[in-house]
């Protein structure tokens, strides 16, 4: 049995954002439905030997199909908010500039808001002109790090571009990545600066970029590991948060990079500074950090989890990466609210069992392992909030449902909804129980915003797993092209990942 969650006198206000998330390629499958071109992963992730398990996002969770259900099961948790992304091949599918506009798409996803607002359940999503009557908070890039140096550094992520040859038969690992990261901080600079002068005066909302990166804590009090901390930190966060936020790259990264960083022109400095509304924050886990390391995508910093006196850090996850450090989350948010001074938006943290996909599912639902992880963030989230004063706006768990982890393949579920993919049928796990629980006993309970009228929610008046077989609904007409092409030419080439 899950161990009941402990109450605490601080209760998160009823305007503090907690759902779960998800991304599109990760969930939707139906790669060749509704209109939907062709996105980089679609062939990547079907080429042999660039997943673990050989499997694609073809199918994934089937979401595309199954949307009803996972909203009405979003519900049944009593979220208050729900993350998700866009498939930009499913709104733009031939994919460039002055390319039409698919009714099909806008559609699909419009349908999506409306039924998340008819719950109650405020969206997080891109896409100003088509959504921005409803949803008031928008991340225009999630993860420009893993772009950047999995994309076109280790080249394991989609296009998968690198310098080892054995990989990849294109691309060069000591350049590209920084040259792809200063495009996609212009990138998210130019779509924030469009948001603000052209829907913002009506929307209302907040726009803002949602960036991964752990708490690097020093090996030992050594000064040479506490410096490489600190190096290590900027290359993992400093290098996109301190051109947003500060308005120049980490002088240790000009360092180690000399003339490969790209540099900024007065114009693009002043796109730049100030370009996030708020901190968005994606984090999993601690490293020690020792100098002497020779990874450059690291800052020549050593990663490990092994303290000096032979002991781990925490508990092991299914990924090599990830080990159970909750403490390390509330010294990552004093970091960040003492350095950037902006409201954090905790837009994913999670963790993946060890070995939870080779397990019967009776003991894959006992998910203990992921609870403790749980019950030390949450705790130190609330300790952020109430004895340090970090100003924490949302929490959103990764994942929603267990999906397709990019180039792990289906292996490693980080969801806290069992998904048997024989049959995609969900399975809530002990992990979504604790959450439930824990944020009714901690969480202001009015709703973010009040339900919507079900007149406006075409979930609302059908069963049909199929938007194919869905009643028409109104007419949603396309919006104005030059708009969507000013977007899309920010925004097209980018790959959502974790």
């Amino acid at each position: 049995m899950t161990t009941p969650p402990a109450k605490t006198t601080n209760k998160l206000p009823a305007d503090f954002l907690w759902g779960f998330a998800t991304a599109a390629f990760q969930i939707e499958g139906s790669t060749s439905a509704g209109g939907r071109g062709k996105s980089i992963w679609d062939d990547y992730s079907r080429t042999p030997g660039k997943t673990q398990d050989g499997r694609s996002g073809d199918v994934a969770t089937d979401s595309y199909r199954l949307w009803k259900e996972d909203i009405e099961l979003l519900g049944q948790y009593g979220v208050k908010a729900y993350r998700f992304s866009i498939s930009w091949s499913r709104i733009i599918p031939s994919g460039g500039r002055g390319d039409a506009v698919n009714p099909e798409g806008i559609k699909f996803y419009s349908d999506v808001i409306d039924a998340l607002l008819s719950k109650g359940i405020t969206p997080f999503v891109i896409c100003f002109e088509a959504f921005g009557d409803r949803v008031k908070h928008w991340l225009t890039i999630n993860e420009p790090w893993c772009v950047a140096i999995l994309g076109y550094g280790r080249g394991v992520f989609a296009p998968g571009r690198s310098s080892d040859r054995e990989r990849s038969a294109e691309g060069n690992s000591s350049t590209e990545p920084w040259i792809v990261g200063h495009s996609l901080i212009i990138a998210h600079a130019s779509a924030t600066k469009l948001y603000r002068e052209s829907f913002k005066p009506t929307q209302k909302g907040r726009i803002g970029i949602t960036l991964n990166g752990d708490w690097e804590m020093p090996y030992d009090d050594s000064p040479e590991n506490v410096d490489a901390a600190q190096h290590a930190l900027d290359f993992a966060i400093g290098w996109y948060a301190d051109p947003i936020y500060l308005g120049h790259y980490p002088p240790y990264m000009n360092t180690v990079l000399g003339d490969r960083l790209p540099t900024f022109t007065p114009d693009e400095i002043a796109l730049v500074k100030g370009s996030s509304d708020f901190y968005g924050m994606n984090t999993y886990t601690t490293n020690l950090a020792r100098a002497g390391g020779e990874d450059e995508f690291q800052g020549n910093v050593d990663y490990t989890f092994t303290r000096p006196d032979g002991t781990q850090l925490g508990t092991q996850a299914q990924s090599a990466w990830l080990q159970d450090y909750p403490e390390g989350l509330r010294a990552l948010l004093n970091y960040l609210w003492k350095k950037y001074k902006l409201p954090i938006y905790i837009t994913e943290n999670g963790f993946a069992v060890k070995d939870e996909n080779d397990m019967p599912l009776d003991q894959a639902l006992v998910d203990t392992d992921r609870v403790n992880y749980f019950r030390g963030t949450t705790k130190n989230m609330l300790a952020a909030i109430y004895e340090d004063g970090v100003d924490v706006r949302s929490y959103f768990p990764w994942s929603f449902l267990d999906n397709f982890e990019w180039a792990d393949g289906y292996i490693t579920r980080f969801g806290v909804t069992y998904v048997d993919y024989e049959t995609q049928k969900r399975y809530p796990k002990a992990s979504a129980k604790f959450l439930i629980n824990w944020f009714k006993e901690n969480h202001e309970q009015p709703l973010a915003i009040p339900p919507r009228s079900a007149k406006s929610s075409t979930s609302e008046t059908s069963t049909a797993n199929d938007p194919d077989s869905a009643p028409p609904a109104k007419e949603t007409p396309p919006p104005p092209r030059s708009v969507f092409q000013s977007f899309w030419d920010f925004l097209a080439s980018f790959v959502f990942c974790r």
